[in-house]
């Protein structure tokens, strides 16, 4: 997503890039990366148009900036929109991928894509995440060509990083205000606050959504440890199989009660699975029904 006009003319010529993001810290929707870019020659240009840390500006003012910079013909942008349920997911899997290496694949992935555009870059300012040395060396040698400044709070150091934060910032803003919920529960509503675990609304909004057994909506990052407290005491789960022999036979079926302190979401492979997955077993609702693995045609 993003400006995706014909390529200007000024490509060619040496070209800035800022990168920032959006939402790192909420419990609710996604996380936005977003990347604002322009001729070198533009820089002393940005530093007139009033950009600045969006989390300064009013919601207002952030709106008036995003459509002025939309209607720049020297200015290019673009975002990245990480869904909550992908953030969780990564942040779960077996080989767990935490928010910082996200962000910096995120941040790379913008790089790449305006690159590949045939943008000539030669100067790319990003928000720091982590250590800020450590993150300039890993994008320097993804990039050689391309000089990176890496530092804290530049988005108010960078007017082109600046431009990004408002970027990334109104790009979430507007995916929150027009979520489509998959989910069909009545009584569902929008007024969850900011998204932040301390937002007294947001609490609200978490504990009027929660379900004891199918856990939140898809807009919450489940993996979030603000999840947890709401399901203490939380349903007991059933989980059933067979174990079979190496000659087929079938054994006693073996049950497991399994606390779903986490709403299944904690990645734990239980016994029963197991046993499913390498195919020695065989789930009790498919013997119950008397089916059976079809091998041949």
């Amino acid at each position: 997503m993003g400006s995706e006009s014909q390529i200007p003319e000024w490509a060619s010529t040496p070209c800035i890039m800022g990168i920032d993001e959006a939402g790192r810290g909420p419990v609710l929707g996604p996380m936005v990366y977003g990347c604002l870019y322009c001729p070198v020659s533009y820089k002393k240009t940005l530093s007139t148009l009033e950009f600045a840390d969006s989390k300064t500006l009013k919601e207002e003012k952030r709106e008036e900036l995003y459509e002025s910079l939309k209607a720049d013909e020297t200015i290019r942008w673009a975002v990245d929109v990480i869904d909550p349920r992908v953030l969780s997911a990564k942040m779960l899997q077996k080989n767990k991928i935490n928010l910082n290496e996200i962000s910096h694949e995120s941040a790379m992935g913008l790089v790449k894509r305006v690159l590949d555009m045939g943008y000539l870059l030669t100067e790319v300012y990003v928000d720091t995440v982590g250590d800020a040395e450590k993150y300039r060396i890993k994008l320097t040698e993804r990039f050689p060509s391309i000089k990176f400044v890496v530092a804290k709070k530049a988005d108010s150091l960078y007017p082109v990083v600046s431009g990004a934060s408002i970027v990334a910032k109104v790009t979430r803003d507007h995916a929150l205000q027009n979520w489509n919920f998959e989910e069909t529960a009545e009584n569902m509503h929008r007024n969850f606050g900011s998204g932040y675990p301390g937002d007294p609304s947001t609490k609200g909004w978490l504990e009027h959504h929660k379900h004891s057994v199918f856990g939140f909506p898809s807009l919450v990052r489940f993996s979030w440890g603000t999840c947890e407290s709401y399901f203490k005491g939380g349903v007991e789960v059933l989980w059933e199989a067979d174990e079979a022999d190496d000659d087929g036979s079938s054994k006693k079926t073996v049950k497991r009660q399994t606390k779903l302190s986490n709403l299944g979401f904690t990645g734990m492979k239980r016994k029963s699975e197991d046993i499913e997955s390498s195919g020695k077993g065989r789930c009790k609702f498919f013997q119950s029904r008397k089916l059976e693995q079809l091998f041949h045609f």
